[in-house]
């Protein structure tokens, strides 16, 4: 791992993680823990100023004061800084934070997914900077979550129960079921029936579907079939019995079917479930 001399301050989230990493890099590291998000939207208040870009008004909480205090201190004194957070969208938020608030002098974004020796050395030897896309990922999320649940939340707690919680997925899916079923409750069924036939020739049997038919009482015309109730379907399977019927045109086309993808988790349990009645 190349680095310039001087003290090498790495960040990462959490104090188990933090000693472990301290193990693996040895003397000229010092390792600290962020704990998480080093700050957020406030808890009271919406925390997204609304007529001015959405701009998120992030807050350090009071459980972060003192860790922020004593990454600043170490922060001072550091000659590189490696923000070795998750990688991810909220990993790469953490980095982000971190590096506003700390301004280090020099610093890198070091990503690994396990933490190992050879690993930690590939991520500390191609250290990079940190992804702003993803961090506009992580911050749309974060404020999308806010302006849902913070003012939908206490509506549920009026009309539904207190303490329950909207969001900005769940929310929608809701919706979603509400109009579904209320198209259902507005469904009025009708009643309907169809003829199929079992016809035998030379070459074998083969099943046909009555789709329209010449009526035998008045005009010549082909008829759409609509078969309202088990009275009509009676009389014309009357008149088409009496019948005898010609093949008029063969048609062959080939088909491809392909193979089922293999399982994923939620296919799994969906077959599980319709084939062997597993619960979800």
């Amino acid at each position: 791992m190349v680095f310039l001399d001087g003290m090498i301050l790495v960040i990462v989230e959490s104090p188990t993680k933090a000693k472990t990493l301290e193990t693996i890099l040895g003397k000229g590291f010092t390792v600290k823990a962020s704990m998480g998000h080093i700050r957020d939207l406030p808890k009271s208040g919406l925390g997204v100023d609304v007529e001015h870009n959405f701009e998120p008004q992030y807050v350090v909480p009071e459980k972060g004061e003192k860790v922020l205090r004593d990454l600043k201190k170490v922060a001072k004194d550091a000659d590189f800084v490696v923000l070795a957070t998750d990688p991810d969208r909220e990993g790469e938020a953490i980095a982000w934070h971190l590096k506003e608030l700390l301004k280090p002098k020099n610093y890198g974004r070091a990503v690994f997914h396990e933490i190992t020796k050879e690993a930690v050395k590939e991520a500390f030897d191609h250290k990079g900077t940190i992804d702003v896309k993803l961090v506009d990922a992580q911050q749309a999320r974060r404020v999308l979550d806010r302006l849902v649940g913070y003012k939908l939340s206490p509506l549920l707690w009026k009309k539904v129960r207190y303490g329950l919680s909207a969001g900005r997925v769940q929310s929608v899916a809701v919706r979603l079921v509400v109009d579904r079923e209320r198209e259902r409750d507005a469904f009025t069924p009708v009643e309907y029936w169809s003829i199929g036939a079992l016809f035998s020739s030379k070459e074998g049997k083969f099943s046909a579907q009555l789709v329209d038919y010449i009526a035998a009482a008045s005009t010549p015309k082909t008829k759409k079939i609509e078969i309202a109730n088990k009275d009509q379907a009676d009389k014309i399977l009357q008149e088409l019995k009496a019948d005898t019927y010609t093949i008029s045109k063969v048609a062959r086309s080939q088909k491809q079917k392909r193979a089922y993808p293999p399982f994923k988790t939620s296919t799994l349990q969906q077959s599980s479930s319709n084939v062997f009645g597993f619960p979800a």
